[in-house]
């Protein structure tokens, strides 16, 4: 089922909010004000056209910010916790291990030996590879726009 255009214009621009500041809160009720719809048709539409609930959308733009972080700067954890959005270090710790599979301090660790001879790889591609999943509910998504075919089923046109 396709969204309407206008909707998902709205709709993209309390994503293009989240992402721009993605450290402030930002409650279904915020969002939907954003977007200029109630706060029950924003949370339906924004998992319909992004794959995912907004808190979910939220988190993952948090934990890929924290990511960047410690992998790039020599800030504490506990620094990273709050530049990203989080109101304790308990709450991001938690939330991080269970995004990534592991903790801040090892991730941090890990990233760093990962990139020892990788300076000449162009950012955008180290950021791509370490982005945390949300490529599981795309491609979900694009499976159902394409009617359950998956890529390999789809006959090409001459």
């Amino acid at each position: 089922m396709g969204q309407d255009p206008e909707l998902l214009r709205r709709l993209l621009r309390a994503r293009d909010r989240m992402d721009a500041a993605s450290h402030e809160a930002w409650p279904v009720r915020r969002l939907a004000r954003v977007s200029g719809v109630s706060e029950a048709h924003f949370a339906r539409s924004f998992k319909e056209a992004y794959g995912v609930p907004p808190h979910r959308y939220l988190l993952t733009r948090r934990i890929e910010r924290a990511t960047a972080l410690l992998r790039d700067t020599d800030l504490p954890i506990t620094e990273i916790a709050l530049a990203t959005g989080w109101s304790s270090l308990g709450t991001f710790g938690r939330t991080f291990r269970d995004v990534t599979g592991d903790s801040p301090g090892a991730v941090r660790e890990r990233l760093r030996r990962e990139l020892e001879g990788l300076d000449r790889v162009p950012p955008c591609f180290l950021a791509a590879g370490h982005r945390p999943g949300l490529t599981i509910a795309v491609s979900e998504k694009r499976r159902r726009r394409a009617g359950g075919r998956t890529a390999s089923t789809k006959k090409e046109d001459p």
